[in-house]
């Protein structure tokens, strides 16, 4: 179909012609309606990218005599891949002579699950294998999940920003110019006199 032809159809129906595959020859146009189209367009990109974090996999590495500090930037960290709709592994590895205390390692994990418990679920308990035990975390449903501990903050220090903002920007109610300063001729005349003093330069009626 021609060009003007197409462009006629859609004007008739009310509709939008939108070219789909620029690159194809001839290239590829639809009459649809363009609001419609850009809302489908991005819902698809959002439920492909939905799916493509679901089947994506972050490891958290733990070791029995993890620092309190640094087990809670690994615990950030996981609820941040979590709120990512995420999987996460938990692998905590032991050296040496920790294997001869694995139940350390495994109140470890086993408090590291209980934080993580209102954003993301173990697929299984728990499992020593070899010198380490693994454990697979899936994220709870987006209207089961607790919100990110960080959203809050965010959105205040965004409110914070914009109030601000409005303070340092809002114009005056009164609707006064800025003043402007006016040279005087007695200023202009004799620059080391009393150009500036308030009753400089004024007129005084002849004495009676």
């Amino acid at each position: 179909m021609e060009l003007g032809a197409a462009i006629k159809l859609a004007i008739s129906q009310g509709l939008d012609l939108v070219e789909i595959a620029a690159a194809a020859v001839p290239p590829v146009c639809r009459v649809v309606d363009f609001g419609k189209f850009k809302y489908e367009t991005a819902k698809k990109e959002r439920d492909s990218k939905k799916h493509q974090n679901a089947s994506t996999v972050k490891e958290v590495q733990l070791t029995p005599r993890i620092d309190p500090h640094d087990l809670g930037i690994k615990l950030s960290h996981a609820i941040d891949f979590l709120c990512e709709d995420m999987k996460v592994k938990v692998a905590l590895r032991f050296r040496g002579r920790e294997m001869a205390h694995t139940e350390i390692g495994k109140g470890v994990v086993e408090k590291f699950l209980k934080d993580l418990a209102s954003w993301g679920h173990p697929d299984f308990p728990p499992k020593l294998i070899g010198k380490a035990i693994n454990v697979m975390v899936s994220p709870l449903p987006k209207q089961k999940r607790a919100k990110h501990p960080n959203e809050g903050a965010q959105s205040s220090k965004a409110k914070v920003q914009d109030e601000s903002d409005d303070g340092g920007s809002a114009p005056s109610d009164r609707g006064d110019e800025a003043p402007v300063r006016v040279a005087t001729d007695a200023a202009d005349t004799n620059p080391g006199g009393f150009g500036n003093a308030a009753f400089n330069g004024l007129e005084l009626p002849p004495a009676q």
